[in-house]
């Protein structure tokens, strides 16, 4: 993986990218990727100041970038990094959009850099969400010309949407398009409805650079993050140039490299079928991956693989140091029905050589951290369950309150009943005034937000007790990064350390379970399972964590490939019902989800969904034909 400053190479010229259009490098984290990407720009800027000329930068907003922006601040305030020499063009801001509202990108460019460094007001341009209808079409091109007129962009930082557009760039735009209005896709405005609180809240419209425009750049770095933008990135890098991806168009720029975190570039076809591009060094690993993906492509069961199947997919290489298909098939079989077991806990008085568990000891304490208050029954719900019914000392960790997903119609209707108990109380009454005047973006009050909180916590305990969990074995945690009202989270802390070191050390488990979900949406997930990891290491010192195994679920978006599980549990019917039900309890994030992303299934009904596809992927496989399917990969720390 990349570790070295990015330098531009030409696609398709070296053997590893012959698949691809695009340049591009993959680093270990999307921080480590951000502080290189920070570093090249400083690194330009400064050139640009010795040289006594201004430095004409394309900046980005949404999530993709911050981290970069947070290294230019650092360098700024450690470094002596100036700005003074920075002219600055933001691609975009939604319309209407008033600047000082929070939603708003010139808002976000503020926060996140303009306000920490020494850059001139004057030289600060950001679209102006407020300019008349009337007057658009002007402002548009001279914004447009402002640009040309300094010579065009230095350089162009972007990121991608799920859609493929960069900027606002939708789907139909035209490569030769520059500063304009436009039309928001629906995928877009799903996307960004967090921020919102609410897709109904999100502006259909919004003003952005063209793709001629971010074209004209002299130098453009496309940051892409996580599993969530692995398949529009593959379509990016790989596919054919089209007006329906129109980063694509970025193809055609020959200083253009797109930076990406390991799950963005998963499905890279050099990442994810490597034997394809070039000789592989075959390891237990890679073996099985490859033979997960040669049965799904070819549709046979792992025991139906011929050699002719193998050498026709580019994989005779694998046939030579296995021996024979047969041999490989079997041993690929064995290794995928290892994985199943319906004793997640370890069976007792059992061999466990050939199981993804230990037998001993028979009666484990356990430790399934959520970092919502509902990750854990939808997903791992079957798995909670059984290890309840099957005698392990159970405890459950909610590391966040959740009530940012709390609606305020939610919210009022609880207020509401508490008042009508009581027609003197205060609290209630005053909640009830708070949300019936509460503007679009007004932060909640501390006695909303701990409104919300106490209908999370409600309806966990209502469905840890319909598992026959005691009361006294739920934990909220409310860890401090997450309470700030607003989508926007705080920055891990000591004091979130602190809080997961302290329960751990109290319960001395031997198995954890946690969120491996790194496409969240929200990043609260990753956060969440950052919080574990730096924890783990805090505490591997103790002898009690030698005897701790870790096992990570995925949340409601993705799942883990099959080559990729340890640990399958397996649920009947019955089981998946008890898992709905418990899901159920959550009433709050039952119906009319604020954080639904594009996908308008229920949680419960995507969980399923996804529960059966795993299931079927076994059975696919030549293996069992089970009803649902939950999956676990171990962590080793």
């Amino acid at each position: 993986m990349q570790t070295e400053p990015i330098k531009y190479r030409e696609a398709g010229k070296f053997e590893e990218t012959r698949f691809e259009k695009i340049h591009n490098v993959i680093f270990e984290s999307s921080q480590d990727a951000s502080i290189i990407v920070a570093q090249e720009i400083a690194t330009l800027i400064k050139e640009k100041s010795a040289a006594n000329k201004p430095c004409v930068l394309g900046l980005a907003t949404g999530s993709s970038p911050i981290k970069v922006y947070e290294e230019l601040v650092r360098m700024h305030k450690e470094d002596g990094l100036s700005f003074a020499n920075v002219i600055s063009f933001n691609l975009d801001e939604y319309f209407p959009m008033d600047k000082n509202n929070i939603q708003s990108y010139y808002y976000f460019m503020h926060e996140h850099l303009f306000n920490h460094v020494d850059i001139l007001p004057e030289n600060v341009n950001v679209p102006n969400g407020t300019v008349s209808p009337e007057d658009l079409h002007q402002y548009c091109i001279d914004y447009e010309n402002k640009i040309t007129e300094l010579g065009g962009l230095d350089f162009q930082l972007l990121g991608i949407g799920r859609t493929g557009h960069v900027g606002f760039n939708e789907p139909g735009s035209h490569f030769n398009s520059r500063t304009r209005s436009i039309i928001l896709d629906h995928i877009t405005r799903a996307d960004a409805a967090p921020s919102f609180l609410g897709i109904d809240n999100v502006p259909r419209k919004a003003i952005t650079m063209g793709v001629g425009t971010v074209r004209s750049a002299k130098r453009i770095v496309l940051l892409g993050w996580g599993l969530n933008k692995a398949s529009i990135l593959k379509e990016t890098i790989e596919g054919e140039i089209t007006g329906h991806v129109p980063a694509t168009y970025l193809q055609e720029h020959d200083n253009t490299t797109f930076v990406l975190d390991q799950g963005a570039a998963a499905e890279l076809t050099r990442v994810k079928t490597p034997w394809l591009v070039a000789s592989c060094k075959w390891t237990e690993e890679l073996e099985l991956r490859a033979v997960v993906w040669l049965s799904q492509l070819t549709g046979k069961p792992f025991l139906k693989l011929t050699d002719k199947d193998y050498n026709d997919n580019g994989m005779s290489d694998l046939l030579v140091e296995e021996g024979s298909a047969y041999d490989l098939n079997i041993k690929m079989f064995n290794k995928m029905q290892k994985t199943i077991t319906g004793w997640p806990g370890g069976k007792p008085n059992a061999d466990d050589s050939n199981r993804p568990e230990r037998a001993t000891p028979e009666r484990k304490r356990v430790i399934i951290f959520s970092p919502h208050p509902d990750d854990d029954v939808i997903s791992m719900g079957g798995t909670f369950d059984r290890l309840v019914q099957q005698g392990h000392d159970v405890h459950i960790a909610y590391q966040t309150s959740g009530n940012i997903a709390v609606s305020d119609e939610e919210a009022l209707k609880f207020a509401e009943i508490a008042k009508s108990f009581n027609a003197d109380a205060k609290e209630p009454q005053a909640i009830i005034d708070y949300l019936n005047n509460k503007t679009g973006n007004e932060i909640d009050s501390l006695e909303v937000r701990k409104l919300k909180a106490l209908i999370r916590r409600s309806e966990s305990l209502g469905a840890t007790r319909y598992f026959g969990l005691d009361d006294d074995h739920v934990h909220f945690l409310d860890l401090p990064f997450y309470e700030t009202g607003t989508i926007k989270k705080n920055n891990l802390g000591q004091d979130d350390i602190g809080i997961v070191c302290e329960l751990i050390d109290t319960i001395k488990p031997h198995q954890i379970y946690a969120a491996g979900d790194l496409a969240d949406p929200h990043g609260t997930h990753k956060v969440c399972l950052d919080a574990i990891f730096i924890a783990l290491k805090a505490l591997k010192g103790n002898s009690y964590m030698n005897d701790c195994w870790v096992w990570l679920y995925r949340g409601a978006w993705h799942e883990w490939e099959s080559y990729e599980i340890e640990m399958a549990v397996p649920m009947s019917p019955d089981q998946v019902l008890r898992k709905r039900h418990a899901i159920f309890y959550h009433q709050s994030q039952k119906d009319g989800v604020m954080f639904q992303g594009d996908d308008n299934r229920e949680f419960w009904v995507r969980v399923e969904d996804r529960n059966r596809l795993t299931a079927k992927k076994y059975n696919d496989l030549g293996l069992a034909d089970y009803a649902a399917i939950e999956a676990f990969k171990r962590y080793h720390f």
